[in-house]
């Protein structure tokens, strides 16, 4: 068994396209609409998905926004240079809340950033 994906639920797909092909350098890996239902799939990712874990995006035509609630984390992704990353980010508009520094009562170098609906993803350091 493995993980194939996490779904998040998006207001205006393009704009999560934008944020996580451009900002994080992932790539579309698929996408389709279901005029019948009124929603759009959009799958996004570092690599394929017969071997990697992808976002699956949902755009659901009549709702632009969503409360996150309080269950919800973060999702954490691993980069090589977080602080380069961090300040390409933050001069392209993206919301680094959490500067990149380690963890409380740890030495992994981590930070925050929100995407375009808000939700949390965590950037770890990798050597």
């Amino acid at each position: 068994m493995r993980l194939l994906h996490t779904m998040l639920r998006v207001g205006d797909l393009q704009r999560s396209l934008d944020f996580y092909t451009q900002l994080m350098g992932m790539q579309v890996l698929r996408q389709a609409d279901n005029p019948e239902y009124r929603y759009t799939l959009a799958f996004v990712g570092y690599g394929d998905e017969a071997n990697h874990t992808v976002l699956e995006l949902t755009y659901n035509w009549d709702q632009d926004s969503y409360d996150l609630g309080t269950a919800y984390g973060h999702i954490a992704i691993g980069c090589e240079d977080i602080y380069g990353l961090c300040e390409q980010l933050e001069a392209k508009g993206a919301d680094v809340y959490r500067k990149p520094g380690p963890v409380l009562g740890g030495s992994t170098i981590i930070a925050f950033v929100r995407d375009p609906d808000g939700y949390a993803i965590e950037l770890i350091q990798r050597s």
